[in-house]
């Protein structure tokens, strides 16, 4: 029985003393305190296109970065590469343009170009790159056609250097978690996955342009394409498309406003999906299983996402602790670099999604289903 005194300090609990248990950490250091450990060597990066999503995103997220540091810039707006090489304490030195792109070769700093210039530009400075003797990081889309992906490919393997596409949520633990939870018997074998991801697009915007390579189903639909993939971890193998493109709205004079499309997979599983540049914000997956039932809202965007599954035992919602997306792709590209690993989604992953937006596009020009 617990016993006090007045006027003491000695309280009794079962066996303990009041005065043996700390009250504060030894050393005055949190017990469950983790120091990061020091990093040998930081993989450089020289970030090529200087739009929104690297100015907004990608710039901001080294300094999340353990294994990755931004060391050069390019752009072809002097002005704005100035600025920014300030803001990131980048040499002067270090920024480049698109006339001396290739000049990067001798700039022993640089070890990882990050492509992030429009869709129709990737696969050229991408191979430019690796000429240069650099690695690649190169957003998604891969590239504007199947053939291009498939010369920067080539390009790699000549070159000797890894190629990586920007697939930024392999690397986030929600849709990670997604993933187990739909190889699992809790969820069971997959039946149907319904997603959408749109947004309202506003001109200007290089979205929006035909020739730099637009429109909803590379940029945004490609999200809900490579979610069906690495859901049911299998390949489609006939697919059905359909796309809107108004006649009474000038944004879309060149690509249409939005894309809906169905994917076959071995086995009887189906993926619907969609993507618009005319309609609200709606990024989110639902996986229908035998057993269960795994739903993401926010499933495509920066942050937010929430993580649901329900099964015949209730209901559950996962909290994950998020982190940067950009950070840990960076990171996770750098240490492939630094150990000589294949990174998790190489040119082979953009290859795939480009092969099935293909046959997409097929189908939406012949009204017919397509195979991949």
């Amino acid at each position: 029985m617990a016993t006090s005194a007045i006027g003491t300090s000695l309280v009794a609990v079962g066996s303990l003393h009041a005065a043996d248990v700390p009250l504060a950490p030894p050393d005055k250091q949190p017990p469950d305190l983790k120091l990061p450990k020091p990093v040998k060597r930081k993989i450089g990066y020289a970030v090529v296109g200087l739009g929104q999503l690297a100015v907004e995103e990608v710039l901001p997220a080294f300094g999340s970065c353990e294994s990755s540091k931004l060391v050069a810039l390019v752009s072809g707006h002097a002005d704005k590469a100035k600025q920014l090489a300030e803001v990131y304490d980048v040499p002067r030195g270090n920024i480049f343009n698109y006339d001396n792109y290739d000049e990067m070769a001798s700039n022993r700093e640089i070890d990882v170009v990050y492509n992030i210039l429009p869709n129709s530009m990737h696969a050229e400075f991408t191979i430019r790159a690796f000429q240069a003797g650099k690695h690649v990081l190169c957003e998604k889309p891969m590239a504007s056609n199947v053939a291009e992906c498939e010369q920067m490919i080539a390009a790699a393997e000549r070159a000797k250097r890894k190629l990586m596409i920007a697939y930024r949520l392999h690397y986030e633990p929600f849709n990670k978690k997604a993933i187990e939870l739909c190889a699992s018997e809790e969820v069971g074998p997959i039946k149907l996955i319904t997603a959408s991801n749109s947004q309202n697009v506003e001109a200007p915007n290089i979205r929006l342009s035909g020739e730099l390579r637009g429109g909803p189903l590379g940029d945004v639909g490609i999200y809900c394409l490579n979610a069906a993939r690495y859901l049911t971890q299998r390949e489609p193998v006939e697919v059905f498309g359909y796309a809107h493109q108004p006649a009474d709205d000038p944004r879309f004079r060149e690509v249409p406003e939005s894309v809906t499309f169905v994917l076959k997979f071995p086995g009887g599983a189906e993926a619907h999906c969609s993507c618009s540049f005319g309609a609200a914000e709606s990024r989110f997956f639902r996986v229908e299983g035998k057993n269960g039932v795994v739903e993401m809202a926010g499933a495509f965007g920066y942050f937010g996402q929430e993580l649901r599954l329900s099964n015949e035992d209730g209901s559950r919602r996962f909290k994950l602790k998020p982190v940067d997306h950009f950070a840990a792709e960076m990171d996770h590209f750098a240490e492939c670099i630094l150990r000589d690993k294949e990174p998790r989604t190489p040119g082979a992953e953009g290859l795939a999604d480009m092969q099935i937006i293909a046959a997409i596009e097929e189908s939406i020009r012949t009204g017919r289903s397509t195979k991949v």
